[in-house]
């Protein structure tokens, strides 16, 4: 099932873990080691990543694309800092 970023963090509100990322449910596969990195290079916890994050579709798609690895990391520094 696939959870809209409300209905996480009412989960994660209620103590339950929401442990796949939502882009599971449609056939592309974010690697969770890629989405530990991501998150600890945003400063957050997986789970709260994914959550200011929002689709996780177009990580997935970053194997390979320098330019959009390079693109990603202003907003990765953008979240550390809180602004996102």
């Amino acid at each position: 099932m696939s959870w809209d970023p409300f209905q996480r963090a009412v989960l994660a509100e209620l103590g339950h873990v929401v442990y796949r990322p939502p882009v599971a449910a449609q056939g592309v596969q974010v690697d969770d080691a890629v989405l530990a990195r991501l998150a600890r290079a945003a400063g957050l916890e997986p789970e709260d990543f994914s959550l200011q994050f929002g689709d996780l579709t177009p990580l997935a798609k970053l194997q390979g694309d320098a330019r959009a690895k390079r693109a990603l990391w202003p907003r990765l520094r953008a979240m550390r800092r809180g602004m996102a």
